[in-house]
C-alpha cells in the first residue's frame, strides 16, 4: 500500500507490543532499515522469540527487547530509566501496544484497566522520555488510535470509574484520550523537532488484539475482519512509513491511516480541553518533582 526507500542507520526506535502483530510487523520493517531496534512487551518468552525472528529475518543484529506492562506505572518507569540509561538517543517513540475487552478493574495504580493499558501507560511512558527525544531531534511519537475515538468521551471526574464503562465504551474512552494526547503534544512540541502523530490500523487479521473481548463480539468481529481487515504485515509497514519518511519529518499533529492523512477527531481543536486532558493524566500517573522537566521550562 504504501512503502519508502529510507534507512535508518545511527537511528534509534521503540515499538510498545513489539513481540507479536502489527508491532512486530513494524519493528521487522524497521530493523530491515538499519535501525537500533528496541521491542517492549510484558512477556519475556515472547519477546525473546520476536528478537531472535527479526535478526534471523533481517540480518540485523541491533534487535533487543525490553519488559514494558503498560498495566503498572511502576514497569513503565523502569522501562523508561533502562531507555535512558542504556540508549544514546532515541529517534522514534511508536506507541503502538493496547488492548481490548479487558476485565472491568483497577490496577494496583488505582486507574481504570483498559485506560492504563490504552493510555496512562504510554502518556506516562512518552512523558518520561521526552527530553531523550527532544535532544535527538529531529525525532518523531507515534500514537496508536482507533475509529472507536470518534464515539469516546472523556469525564475527568469518572474516567477510572468501573462498572460505568462497557467494553466498547471504554475503548472508545481510551482511543480519544490518545488522539488528543497527540494533539497536544503537537502543540506543546512546536519548535523543538520533535513530531507527534496518531494512526487507525483499520482492522488487522491474524492477530490476537480480540483474546479478551466477549466470545459473541469475538465470533462477529472475526467474520468482519477476515472479510475487509488488512494483512499484519501491510499495516506494519504502513507504521514504519510514518515512522521513516523523510517527507514527513516536520508533519506534526496528524491523524493517518492507510497512510494517508485521515479526518481527525474534531475535538483536537479544543485546547481548553487538550491542556486540562494534559494536566488530569500527569495528576493522575503521579509525575514527581524530580520527573517534571516542565517545572524547569517554565
Amino acid at each position: 500500500m504504501c512503502d519508502t526507500d529510507a534507512r535508518l542507520e545511527g537511528k534509534v526506535i521503540v515499538v510498545t507490543g513489539g513481540s507479536s502483530g502489527i508491532g512486530f510487523e513494524t519493528a521487522k520493517n524497521l530493523a530491515k532499515r538499519g535501525a537500533r531496534v528496541v521491542i517492549a512487551s510484558r512477556n519475556e518468552t515472547k519477546l525473546k522469540l520476536a528478537r531472535d525472528n527479526i535478526k534471523e529475518a533481517t540480518g540485523n543484529s541491533d534487535v533487543y527487547y525490553r519488559l514494558l506492562d503498560l498495566g503498572s506505572l511502576k514497569s513503565v518507569r523502569n522501562f523508561a530509566s533502562e531507555t535512558l540509561s542504556y540508549e544514546k538517543r532515541l529517534d522514534v517513540l511508536i506507541n503502538n501496544a493496547g488492548s481490548v475487552g479487558l476485565p472491568d478493574t483497577l490496577t494496583a495504580d488505582g486507574l481504570n484497566l483498559t485506560m492504563q493499558v490504552n493510555y496512562f501507560g504510554s502518556f506516562l511512558l512518552t512523558f518520561l522520555l521526552l527530553p531523550m527525544l527532544k535532544s535527538s531531534a529531529p525525532s518523531r511519537i507515534i500514537n496508536s488510535s482507533a475509529s472507536s475515538m470518534y464515539i469516546g468521551h472523556l469525564d475527568f471526574d469518572h474516567w477510572n470509574d468501573i462498572g460505568r464503562y462497557n467494553f466498547i465504551t471504554a475503548l472508545a474512552n481510551s482511543k480519544l484520550a490518545e488522539t488528543l494526547f497527540t494533539a497536544e503534544l503537537d502543540r506543546r512540541l512546536k519548535g523543538t523537532g520533535v513530531t507527534a502523530n496518531s494512526f487507525d490500523p483499520f482492522v488487522v487479521k491474524d492477530t490476537d488484539i480480540l483474546i479478551n473481548a466477549p466470545e459473541a463480539i469475538k465470533e462477529v468481529s472475526k467474520f468482519f475482519i477476515n472479510l475487509v481487515g488488512l494483512k499484519k504485515e501491510e499495516v506494519g509497514q504502513q507504521i514504519a512509513y510514518i515512522a521513516a519518511e523523510p517527507t514527513l519529518e516536520e508533519e506534526s499533529g496528524q491523524h493517518f491511516k492507510f497512510c494517508r492523512k485521515w479526518l481527525n477527531h474534531w475535538l483536537v481543536s479544543d485546547t481548553d480541553l487538550t491542556k486540562k486532558l494534559w494536566e488530569a493524566s500527569k495528576a493522575a500517573v503521579n509525575i514527581s518533582n524530580e520527573e517534571d522537566w516542565e517545572s524547569s521550562e517554565r
